[in-house]
């Protein structure tokens, strides 16, 4: 260091008490309009808050954990960040929980049972509040050792609130039988999903009584044909399946691409549908029909629950008769169908288009 130089320190952020002081409120109640707690006007806790943000505030978290013995900070398991329906998810969760004060550290899974259990065990490691699970399919969530909100399928015994897939496995048939549909191929990827045999559970409840459907797991095809192997889908159009309902957007654009590159016409010749609603659903051409999930309105639900969880599984207070999983009173949140492109009439007489049988008598 040259002589007569010093060291600069940085200079200490401004706290608590610099914000009581230039407001005229007490370091109290800054702490409770920050924190959300304790009786304070809204009027007043807009104030503070937008003075705590004008002036750069950073709460600190070591000195929090100190006070309240929680240190603010969730986790959220993916079981594959890969897929793009799980970042959209966990942007969901992150408002959420910001909303009620909450940072949210993020692990991947991988989708493996094994790399699940790890998430977990490091995330506790790093002292989270709780953890938000979007389980690896299949695996059911255990006491875990802090209390936890597990987002499934409604079906999934221990699940806190998820979409209710089975609805919007309803709606996608209802909406394909009102085209005149009747053969129906359903496609999924793997028979160990809760939430894909929801789906599927709910497309075949409703499938015409004078209609049939038949379904195609993938990893079953590709354990047979190897990875990546065509669905066989041009087979099926000409058996006289004229929809083919996935269980993903993924899968759906899988299916379009078969059908294009067999020179099947979507939807003039065959419609196509999807599930989830992934940003590009609606720019690729056609449009894709499918179903959206409210994420942030289940993120709500489960940040909420957990919330709830956590102040329950406080020091000196003994834990929920149920164990640390959250639970919400709402645990299913209706899916919505959305229209696009990739569906029109199957070809041929439509519930639209009477169709005459021997006797002189009308099917309308």
């Amino acid at each position: 260091m040259p002589p007569g130089e010093q060291l600069a320190h940085p200079r200490p952020g401004p706290n608590l008490n610099e914000i009581a002081a230039e407001l005229g409120v007490s370091a109290a109640t800054v702490s409770n309009a920050l924190s959300g707690k304790g009786r304070v006007s809204a009027e007043l806790i807009e104030r503070i808050r937008a003075k705590a943000s004008e002036v750069g505030y950073v709460p600190s978290q070591a000195g929090r954990a100190l006070r309240t013995g929680r240190t603010g900070v969730l986790g959220l398991v993916l079981p594959d960040i890969s897929n793009p329906l799980f970042p959209q998810i966990a942007q969901a969760i992150e408002y959420a929980a910001s909303t009620l004060g909450y940072g949210v550290l993020i692990a991947d899974s991988r989708g493996e049972t094994a790399m699940q259990t790890e998430a977990v065990n490091r995330l506790i490691e790093q002292d989270v509040d709780g953890i938000v699970i979007v389980p690896r399919r299949g695996t059911r969530i255990a006491d875990i050792g802090c209390p936890v909100a597990v987002i499934d399928s409604p079906s999934t015994p221990g699940n806190t609130v998820a979409a209710d897939h089975w609805q919007g496995g309803q709606a996608i048939v209802e909406h394909l039988a009102g085209l005149g549909h009747k053969n129906l191929l359903l496609i999924g990827n793997n028979p160990a999903s809760n939430v894909q045999n929801d789906r599927i559970g709910g497309m075949k409840s409703r499938i015409p009584s004078d209609g049939k459907a038949e379904v195609l797991w993938i990893e079953r095809r590709e354990r047979e044909w190897g990875k990546g192997c065509p669905l066989g889908l041009a087979g099926k159009v000409a058996e006289g399946f004229t929809a083919f309902a996935a269980v993903s957007d993924l899968h759906a654009l899988r299916a379009l691409t078969e059908l294009h590159r067999a020179g099947i016409g979507v939807p003039e010749e065959a419609s196509v549908t999807g599930f989830d609603d992934l940003l590009w659903a609606s720019v690729v051409t056609p449009g894709l029909t499918t179903v959206r999930m409210d994420m942030p309105r289940i993120a709500e639900i489960a940040i909420g629950a957990l919330a709830c969880a956590i102040e329950a599984d406080g020091p000196g207070i003994s834990r929920p008769a149920t164990g640390t999983v959250a639970a919400a009173e709402t645990t299913k949140v209706p899916m919505q169908l959305v229209v696009r492109q990739t569906t029109a009439p199957a070809a041929g007489p439509t519930p639209e288009t009477p169709t005459q049988i021997p006797g002189g008598k009308c099917l309308c």
